[in-house]
């Protein structure tokens, strides 16, 4: 009779939230049947709904919290650890050798390119020096200065944020004030480029080596909380190229998240996030399924190739769930 495989465990962290839950689903849409332990600070995370295991757990930031994914990484005997916080991603990129004692591989970028990507600032200084074209930014200046360089509204964003947040459009000198102060060291200004109709979101799965191994692109609408709420696939070979150029520049390992504003026909980089985003359960609808990708390259050390990605558009809706 043939031998009945174990399947593997995989650890989800956050899956009360938009990237945990759609990694959950995306996995649950793979090829090779896994057991899932999903871990959120909250008690009613709807993400447990679709693990076959659910334990709350502490605060990121809380001393107990390396200890505790420890204890669930022995008690579960867990294969895989799938971060879905960006809280998560930051933390571990500072305690690789901590990470490193446990038994389960962690989907996880070079530390360098998360520390790179968390400062907005950083990574615009890394563009220039690596000679990309890049949307004029600066964190210092006056209202008259930016506006007779950018005109108005220009952008005031936080250095260091995510999924949008904190993003405001400055249209007086009461407003840059008021944003400047605010933000402190966190400041940016940063000229609008493009349109809302023109803004891309692009995931690579990278070598660590400077090779893009698979990539999808959306072209997308955002939502009041800074997700994907409409996406519609793109095939463009300059932003195709761009990708390459990134790819080799910065070289992401695993899933990496590139965001773009198209402007006077060049696709200009917004930000780096690397680690699977909250786009992941869209992308898996047409055929780009991250999880899948991160079992094989991770824990089946398969070579991994260009999903055949479907063309097509798709809208996020709200949905309900009853709770035990």
């Amino acid at each position: 009779m043939p031998m009945t495989r174990t399947p593997k465990t995989v650890m989800v962290t956050g899956v009360g939230a938009i990237i945990g839950y759609g990694v959950i689903r995306a996995l649950r849409q793979c090829g090779t049947p896994v057991r899932i332990i999903g871990l959120d600070i909250f008690s009613d995370a709807v993400g447990q709904h679709w693990c076959d295991a659910f334990r709350q757990a502490p605060l990121t930031s809380h001393p107990e919290y390396l200890p505790f994914i420890h204890d669930m990484v022995r008690a579960f005997q867990v294969d895989l650890i799938i971060p879905g916080i960006e809280q998560d991603v930051s933390f571990w990129a500072n305690h690789v050798s901590e990470m490193a004692d446990m038994n389960a591989q962690v989907v996880l970028n070079p530390p360098e390119l998360i520390t790179l990507a968390d400062d907005k600032w950083i990574t615009h200084q890394a563009l220039v020096q690596k000679q990309f074209a890049t949307i004029p930014t600066v964190i210092e200046g006056t209202f008259e200065s930016l506006s007779q360089q950018w005109g108005v509204p220009f952008l005031i964003k936080p250095r260091r944020s995510y999924a949008s947040k904190g993003i405001e459009r400055v249209f007086s000198e009461a407003d840059f004030n008021y944003w400047h102060q605010r933000l402190g060291d966190n400041f940016m200004a940063q000229q609008r480029v493009g349109s809302d109709e023109d803004e891309y979101t692009c995931a690579v799965f990278g070598d660590g080596q400077g090779r893009m191994l698979a990539h999808i692109c959306f072209r997308r609408t955002l939502s009041g909380e800074g997700s994907t709420a409409k996406a519609e696939v793109v095939f463009n070979t300059d932003l195709t190229e761009r990708l390459i150029q990134l790819t080799q520049a910065f070289q992401p390992q695993g899933p990496c998240n590139f965001q773009f504003r198209k402007h006077q026909g060049e696709f200009l980089l917004l930000e780096i996030n690397p680690r699977i985003s909250s786009s992941t359960s869209l992308r898996t609808l047409f055929g780009y399924n991250e999880a899948q990708l991160c079992l094989d390259f991770y824990l089946h050390q398969r070579e991994i190739f260009q999903p055949a990605v479907q063309a097509g558009k798709a809208v996020r809706y709200i949905e309900d769930v009853l709770l035990a």
